[in-house]
This record gives structure tokens, sequence and C-alpha cells, in this order.
């Protein structure tokens, strides 16, 4: 019987918020033995080509991609998927998307002085190593500081939604992501639909909706989900003609208990999702 080729189509560098720079998580997936994997760093494609040269060199599929932050109650996530050179298409809604980050830091930074942490804009930037900066390298620089013992102590207590230091960043509508991605000759997938603390009638009719205007598929499979919820999910994806999409979401050494390609040892992408969506892709020329 032939093996299961693994997948990943959840992942972070550190272009965004990884610990592994875009190299570095390509060879981690090689060597955990993954047939593929999407790089999908929030709101950013800067590690993309340095994904896929490595990618390149050393055999292994690299699927260019992305997570971009829309506005909703909670925070929704929208991944995209790209098979050629056409992600370097949204760079301009992302150099939006960028600006609106790049605002919302200093006020963070001020809400936790006001609240007797001193921590400066510089060292989130030196956390950062020149990269966008976001919330973990806030994180990063509260457990510097001894603030607080861990990152997830810092988003636990202070700077996740609803925390005291948070700050609500303009971003685009769930229409205009799928839009975006659209547009820019990708494929739109709602991730983690289990953090919109949405019923499953809810996420039922949210679905409907979001595949009205747009949306492709659905991450169905996820590190954090429960058996029960991925077997729900996975309905709604077929009673929507939706792609069913699977990740880890890893985070290298910031998400430490998450392992690329199996998460807690509970995930398993088979290749033939990724096979799935890229006959579409053929099919609508966007590739």
């Amino acid at each position: 019987m032939d093996k299961v080729r693994l997948i990943d189509l959840h992942t972070h560098s550190t272009a965004s918020d990884g610990s592994l720079s875009p190299e570095e998580l390509v060879r981690h997936a090689r060597e955990k033995g993954l047939s593929a994997i999407a790089i999908t760093d929030h709101d950013t494609i800067d590690g993309v080509g340095q994904a896929l040269k490595e990618g390149q060199r050393i055999g292994m599929e690299v699927i260019p991609g992305i997570e971009i932050s829309v506005d909703f109650d909670p925070e929704m996530h929208m991944l995209g998927y790209f098979f050629d050179s056409s992600y370097m298409n949204l760079e301009n809604t992302l150099e939006r998307l960028r600006k609106n980050r790049e605002e919302r830091n200093p006020k963070m930074i001020k809400k936790l002085n006001d609240l007797g942490f001193d921590i400066s804009m510089d060292e989130v930037v030196e956390q950062a190593g020149g990269r966008i900066v976001a919330r973990p390298h806030i994180a990063k620089a509260m457990v510097k500081k001894g603030y607080v013992e861990s990152v997830s102590e810092a988003f636990d207590k202070y700077i996740s939604v609803g925390k005291p230091a948070y700050v609500k960043r303009e971003m685009l509508s769930p229409e205009e992501g799928i839009e975006e991605i659209t547009k820019a000759g990708g494929v739109p997938v709602l991730a983690h639909p289990i953090y919109l603390n949405m019923d499953f009638e809810s996420i039922d009719k949210l679905l409907e909706y979001l595949a009205y205007k747009g949306l492709k598929g659905i991450e169905a499979c996820y590190v954090d989900n429960s058996e029960e919820e991925t077997r729900n999910l996975i309905r709604l994806a077929e009673k929507h003609k939706l792609f069913i999409t699977g990740g880890s979401d890893f985070h290298g050494s910031f998400k430490p208990n998450i392992e690329i390609g199996v998460g807690y040892g509970n995930l398993c992408v088979p290749y033939e999702l990724l096979e799935r969506m890229k006959t579409h892709a053929v099919v609508h020329h966007l590739v």
C-alpha cells in the first residue's frame, strides 16, 4: 500500500510571526517528510520568494500563500493560495494593510506604558529583526524585560482581543479579502473557523454567504479542532461545494507544542486536497 503523502497548508516564517526563516521553514518541512507546504505569513508575501527558491533547491514543493486578517467579530482570517507568480499582484493591498498595522503598534505600546510596563518601540522593533512588527514582537519584548514568562502569557493577559493593551486596526471586510485574493489570481479560503466562536448553524449560514461572495475553501482540518468539529466542517465544505484545506498554523518556537504537518500529533492533511485546488486553478486559468 502506498504511503499517504502529507502536506501543511498553514505555516508562518520570520517574514511575519514565525521563528524560522522562509528557507529554514522549507528545510524543516522536508526533514519532517512532508510533500508540500504553503507559506502563509500574516499580511505579507515577503518570505514567499525565498521559500520558493529554497524549495526548488532541495526539491520541496512550496505553495505561495498569505493569511489576511479581515474585519469581523471576532477577527476573521482569510487564507489565499497561489499557483504561479500572481501573488505579487497583492502588493498594493498589502502595503495599505502594513500601514494600518504600523499605526496600531505605537498605540498598543502606549497602552502598555500606561499600565506600567517600560517598553519602547525601539525594543519591539529589535525583536522583529527588521521585519514587519507584529504583536508577537511586542510579546517578546515583554518577555525580555521580565514582565511575563512567555509570549502566550503576554497575549492571554494583555495584547489579545479584549485585553487591556489591545488596539483594533483597520482591516478589509471579509468580502474585500475574498475579492482581493481572487483578483490577484488566488484561491480564497476561510482559516480556522472554530476561532469565530459560532455554532454549527451560524457557520453554515456564514459559509453560504461567503461562498456566494466568492469563497472557494475552508480550513476544515486544523490543529485546534476536535474530531467532531473537523467532521462537521468537512460536511459543511461538501454542502457548500468548498475546497477542504488543512494546516498546523506552525510558528516554530513561538508555538512550541505545534509541529509542522502534525500539529499536536492530531493532524493529517493528505496531498490530494492540494491536487483538487490545483485542478481548479488550471480549469479557471489561475496558473
